[in-house]
């Protein structure tokens, strides 16, 4: 399907056309491979990005989280040596906090969508997009329109807007719209769609193995209003969808099957033709073990390209990467119809956001009044409130809590090792301690080794040296890990929760919303799916009965199992 740049999304005039025909026009063969490449940066450091620039001339570029000063920084050496303005990218998927450490992190995907209200999912792009903006950002990597539907996977679960596929079409309407009213492109992910395979994308090739039927009655429709909503670009994942392959290319052998960033026919015939998507693809990470055990990354380079991808994210060596899309243009790999077709959706999208004709207005001292504002952070608040979740209450009259009622409070503390990405937030049990200390309470925090088996703590220890007993689990998902699961404490698993029929028991899950699986009959067990102070400190309100628990849970907490209900 040739591009219309007349056309949604990007509705570009004739005299805007012209421009990127001319634009592209006066670049040799190098510089529009260059344009190919959207790279990372993690710090201002002016040597490296300079010799880049120099010597690359990428199209984009993405932000790992950073000061605001480092990012200010970062976006001026850009604009001095890129000759052709750049995309700024960022996963602003939950807030301003993607790019910048002083963000507002609104809430994450899973967390507005416990709101019912896609509202919420608006405000969250609009906030993302004007913090991002101030220093420099104008490509949201978001919002994730993945559908979680296996609670096993390691890597959707809360950065997902649930398993129900009208509630994650809608919360990712609103935050499409919310982001590009601030004048910044999103980007629907992860195309064709993470969430029914249990594994991770970045360790293997992963599968949604979805009949087409079924794969157009969720996905599918999630995907079409994204397009409807403008969405401006689209990123295609390294995932494999096999019933479609079967259905409409049935001579093809299953070892042939590509994931759909290297596959002509899933984004040629799948998301641009049936779907009708007319914007900007770009890949997920080029470096990721989905994409790369697919084949030699001498061909995987410029395949990417010559299968529809306008973009390719990341390089696991900088100049070889290079050298293979050169190679790829010269061998014919890449026609020098599908190069220009590329690097012509690239300047499209840039004279769309105005990046040829825009100044800076975004200073220092304007970036530190924006983000991480006063208003920023009461929408934070709203969702904090209305998104936690009061999963079950099978024992009445645990709570509210009070320290009157419960003076003497045991705390049990799970929480996962720290990752490079998608991690939990260090620390932020002890945050929740001082909490219910600032409350009045008594906390202790149990410790492993109190004994060893056949010479543990009697029950009555417990029984007579507490009240109440917490369990708060902060164990989120992260990359190249492969399950989400508590891993208890030898001897014989020491700080299960074995004691809720004696000791009222409350069990509180502040990032994975499906902890049930491992403690099925606690009777009161709460989500609040993010971990920031703004989330801890609502819930200390709502545990202390001056809060009403107002969250719906987006998905299935019980993981289907019978014995969580109990």
């Amino acid at each position: 399907m040739k591009k219309r740049f007349d056309k949604a999304p990007f509705f570009l005039s004739k005299e805007d056309i012209d421009q990127v025909d001319s634009l592209v026009s006066k670049m040799n063969v190098d510089e529009k491979i260059g344009q190919l490449f959207c790279l990372v940066t993690y710090a201002p450091k002016e040597d490296e990005i300079k010799e880049t620039l120099d010597k690359v001339k990428p199209g984009a570029i993405m932000f790992r989280p950073m000061a605001i000063k480092d990012a200010i920084r970062t976006r001026d050496l850009i604009y001095k040596y890129s000759k052709i303005p750049m995309l700024i990218a960022a996963n602003i998927e939950a807030g301003g906090n993607g790019i910048v450490t002083e963000g507002t992190k609104v809430g994450c995907e899973m967390q507005i969508a416990a709101t019912s209200n896609p509202e919420y999912a608006y405000q969250m792009g609009v906030i993302a997009g004007k913090e991002a903006r101030e220093v420099g950002c104008n490509w949201a990597f978001g919002p994730i329109a993945d559908i979680d539907l296996n609670f096993r996977n390691p890597i959707t679960n809360t950065r997902t807007f649930g398993s129900n596929p009208k509630t994650v079409a809608a919360m990712s309407e609103a935050y499409i719209k919310g982001v590009q009213d601030q004048g910044l492109a999103a980007t629907f992910k992860h195309f064709p769609g993470d969430g029914v395979d249990e594994r991770d994308q970045h360790l293997v090739t992963s599968v949604n193995d979805f009949s087409f039927s079924k794969w157009s009655k969720t996905y599918g429709m999630v995907y079409k209003r994204c397009i409807k909503a403008g969405a401006l670009t689209c990123m295609v994942g390294h995932i494999v969808l096999p019933r479609f392959m079967h259905k409409y290319y049935p001579d093809i052998k299953d070892e042939d099957m590509l994931p759909a960033s290297l596959s002509k026919i899933l984004i040629g015939d799948l998301l641009k033709k049936r779907l009708g998507f007319n914007g900007l693809v770009v890949t997920d990470a080029s470096t990721m073990a989905g994409m790369c055990s697919a084949m030699s990354r001498e061909k995987l380079v410029p395949t990417a390209i010559a299968a529809g991808a306008d973009m390719f994210l990341f390089t696991r060596n900088l100049y070889e990467d290079l050298g293979f899309m050169k190679e790829g243009v010269k061998s014919g790999i890449i026609s020098s119809q599908r190069l220009d077709e590329a690097v012509k959706t690239i300047v499209a999208l840039k004279v769309k956001l105005g990046l040829f004709k825009k100044s800076n207005p975004y200073t220092y001292d304007k970036a530190k009044k924006t983000i991480g504002c006063n208003e920023n952070l009461a929408v934070a608040e709203e969702v904090a409130d209305k998104s936690i979740t009061l999963v079950k209450n099978n024992r009445p009259g645990v709570l509210p809590i009070s320290p009157k009622k419960y003076p003497r409070v045991l705390l049990y503390s799970l929480e996962s090792q720290q990752g490079f990405a998608y991690t939990v937030r260090k620390g932020a049990i002890e945050s929740f301690q001082k909490m219910l200390e600032t409350e009045g309470f008594k906390v202790t925090k149990f410790n492993n080794n109190m004994g060893y088996e056949g010479r543990l703590l009697p029950e009555s220890y417990f029984k007579d040296n507490f009240d109440l007993i917490i369990y708060v689990a902060n164990i989120g998902t992260r990359s190249n890990q492969t399950t989400v699961r508590i891993e208890w404490a030898m001897p014989m698993g020491i700080n299960v929760p074995i004691m809720y029929k004696v000791i009222p028991t409350i069990f509180i899950s502040i990032e994975n919303p499906y902890h049930l699986l491992d403690v099925p009959r606690i009777p009161t067990f709460i989500n609040t799916y993010s971990a920031t102070d703004t989330t801890l400190k609502a819930l200390v309100e709502k545990l202390m009965g001056r809060s009403e628990f107002a969250g719906h849970s987006p998905s299935d907490p019980f993981c289907g199992k019978w014995d969580t209900h109990l």
